[in-house]
């Protein structure tokens, strides 16, 4: 379904190149929940930016379902199907929940259909559907309506940054719910990135980026020990729930 051959990415910084990502090759498959995780600083939003065609690759290809979408923008690639939670959602003073869920979304979601979406990510949806998308809003509220976006169109393939981060342990459970139920639909594949073992007790594969380069890419059950054993400098990126 997506295909990444020999991704590489590099920023310049006082006249010197340095590199972020070095020949980074992997696959997902068609209804597949990839978990991607590893040592902070080592290039796993920056994979996921690449992607999403936030950032543009030095070299390398990205194919999905066949096409060729190396050169297409951040725009043509949610077209082809492509959705995209950032780690840190953007606010926009002035723009209504409701107006942002409709434009994710593509097309006109009725009052009932937006509180449906919120209600999914544990929002109070009558409390939220007209509030503005600003400073008002909590970190882990703002988590929660970026996912809510994601899940207002259907997408081939769905990338979340961190969903985790900076949302309480009941707000938690209902994301892990969401996964769950898009997993077992089997309609879209899932790039996850995060520090969290509950979310990666659901992978299928999971993939460690370290250096900016592949450390271990296999099935869960494989990687999740491996990474356990090294010990804790290896593994001390892994976070449980009594660490949220």
């Amino acid at each position: 379904m997506l295909k990444v051959k020999n991704l590489s990415f590099s920023v310049s910084e006082k006249g010197t190149d340095r590199n972020i990502l070095s020949d980074i090759s992997f696959d997902v498959r068609s209804g597949e929940m990839l978990v991607i995780t590893g040592p902070n600083g080592g290039g796993k939003s920056t994979l996921a930016k690449v992607l999403m065609g936030i950032e543009k690759a030095d070299s390398g290809k990205v194919i999905l379902d066949g096409t060729d979408i190396t050169n297409y923008d951040i725009d043509e690639r949610a077209e082809a199907g492509i959705g995209f939670a950032f780690q840190q959602p953007p606010r926009f003073k002035g723009m209504t929940v409701d107006k942002l869920i409709s434009l994710a979304a593509g097309e006109h979601k009725s009052e009932a259909e937006c509180c449906s979406l919120l209600s999914r990510v544990g929002l109070c949806a009558q409390e939220y559907v007209k509030r503005e998308v600003d400073n008002t809003l909590s970190g882990g509220e703002m988590k929660r309506l970026e996912i809510a976006t994601v899940l207002a169109k259907p997408h081939k393939l769905c990338i979340f940054d961190e969903p985790e981060a900076g949302i309480d342990l009941w707000s938690f459970s209902m994301l892990i719910q969401q996964f769950e139920e898009i997993k077992k639909d089997k309609e879209q594949s899932l790039i996850l990135i995060s520090h969290q073992e509950r979310i990666m007790q659901m992978a299928d594969r999971v993939m460690v980026i370290e250096d900016g380069k592949v450390a271990g890419i296999g099935k869960r059950e494989d990687i999740l020990p491996q990474l356990m054993k090294q010990g804790p400098s290896c593994c001390s990126y892994l976070k449980r729930l009594e660490d949220m």
